[in-house]
């Protein structure tokens, strides 16, 4: 009909009528462009297929249609990744992805779909998101996306090593995404033993299984909340960071470590929460003016994740370029746009102060690290400056008998206050001189 700049304000619409932007090569500078136009249309509906990072054969399928929302005009211009290339080496594999149900985990599953797996494995304790994530994936293949993969939902807990020995010698997997963890920051504060007790000693299970019945692959995800951390998540993931690593070193499995900041969208993170508050008609809660921090659409995240795993080495420790940190402030007030509103005017910023374990920036790299780049765009190489000193198996022998009871000391188990003084002079005191 011509232009979508001046055809669009010429249709008569209704709240019926819904608009469906099909550019999976668009930017987020003309996707702004292109939903404000369409709004000011009176368009209510306002879908948009996948970015083309996540198209395997070039063809979208108009089931992959979703609502527009503020992580696609927030995020970068994506990196484009020809993910049939990219997944060329799990084609016809048995992949496993613990936390399945949840924000990356489940992108990462919709991708492996396209990719050509044999069998998706879905890993996870919370029944509802992994019949979520089930559903949703069969009902992409009832309407033609992907391959025929044979899609298992399986409910199970990292923290059972027994089960996690007895799972993976019964799946025959090929290769693990490992994303599974509590991640919900103030709440691991208020529940130190948990947070050590399911992503160090669950990973730690993961990777004497994966060892023992010889998985090919082992991708791990882990954050920039892992880099010199001051809160119990991330001390908990600085340690799985050094588990796998150590791990590389005894042969047979490649394991591989993949760090980034945060991610737009995901549960429990901000902006859902902003989108609530804002509903409510606000205040909308901000920790302080000046908190920054990175941030990548959950797509770009699972698609670079998905090409570091085929092209990462063994003992590989990888970061994803996030690009500049994002003030909070910022990210609020555009949200707050988004929805119609104006800022202070109409709906309240009020600002809270930092939680438990919160500090005001992120960094992704220790002052020992070293990054370097790689022949792949947004994937950066990190090397040490030194050896690390931390004796990781002897720090694990310390936390066990707080997190597994052992009746030769009762005292220790659950204990906080034990947990907290080894993490705090083994871990966190070490680079806090």
């Amino acid at each position: 009909m011509g232009p979508i700049r001046d055809v669009a304000l010429l249709l008569r619409t209704n709240p019926a009528d819904e608009a469906i932007i099909a550019m999976p090569s668009a930017g987020t500078e003309l996707l702004k462009e292109l939903y404000t136009i369409l709004k000011k249309a009176n368009f209510q509906k306002i879908r948009i297929l996948p970015g083309i990072s996540q198209i395997v054969d070039g063809d979208a399928h108009f089931i992959q249609t979703r609502s527009i929302d503020l992580q696609d005009l927030l995020g970068r211009n994506p990196v484009t990744i020809n993910l049939k290339e990219s997944l060329s080496y799990v084609r016809g594999k048995r992949v496993l992805v613990t936390g399945a149900g949840g924000s990356i985990g489940s992108e990462l599953c919709r991708q492996l779909l396209s990719g050509g797996a044999s069998r998706l494995y879905l890993f996870g304790h919370g029944e509802n998101s992994i019949y979520q994530i089930d559903k949703e994936l069969r009902l992409l293949q009832e309407e033609g996306v992907g391959e025929k993969a044979a899609i298992v939902p399986i409910i199970g807990d990292l923290k059972d090593a027994g089960y996690m020995d007895y799972i993976l010698n019964h799946l025959k997997a090929d290769a693990i995404f490992h994303t599974a963890a509590y991640k919900h920051v103030p709440m691991m504060e208020a529940n130190p033993v948990a947070a050590i007790e399911n992503n160090v000693f669950g990973t730690e299970n993961l990777i004497n299984a994966s060892i023992k019945h010889g998985i090919t692959r082992f991708v791990h995800i882990s954050t920039d909340k892992a880099v010199e951390p001051v809160s119990v998540y991330g001390v908990s993931k600085y340690l799985c960071e050094k588990m796998v690593l150590e791990a590389a070193k005894k042969g047979g499995t490649n394991f591989v470590v993949v760090r980034f900041g945060n991610v737009l969208g995901s549960r429990g993170s901000i902006v859902p929460l902003f989108q609530q508050q804002i509903e409510k008609g606000g205040p909308v809660t901000v920790t302080h003016p000046d908190v920054r921090r990175y941030f990548m659409t959950i797509s770009e995240a699972c698609s670079l994740v998905l090409k570091t795993g085929g092209v990462g080495e063994n003992g590989g420790l990888y970061l994803l370029d996030m690009g500049e940190p994002v003030r909070i402030r910022d990210l609020a007030e555009q949200l707050i746009r988004f929805q119609g509103y104006e800022p202070e005017t109409e709906i309240k910023i009020e600002y809270v102060g930092l939680r438990a374990g919160e500090r005001m920036d992120e960094s992704l790299l220790s002052r020992d690290e070293i990054p370097s780049f790689t022949d792949y765009s947004r994937i950066l190489r990190i090397a040490k400056k030194s050896e690390d000193a931390l004796n990781i198996g002897g720090l694990l022998d310390e936390l066990r008998p707080i997190c597994c009871f052992n009746p030769a000391n009762p005292k220790f188990y659950r204990n906080s206050e034990i947990l907290r003084g080894i993490i705090n002079s083994k871990v966190i005191s070490t680079y806090q001189h």
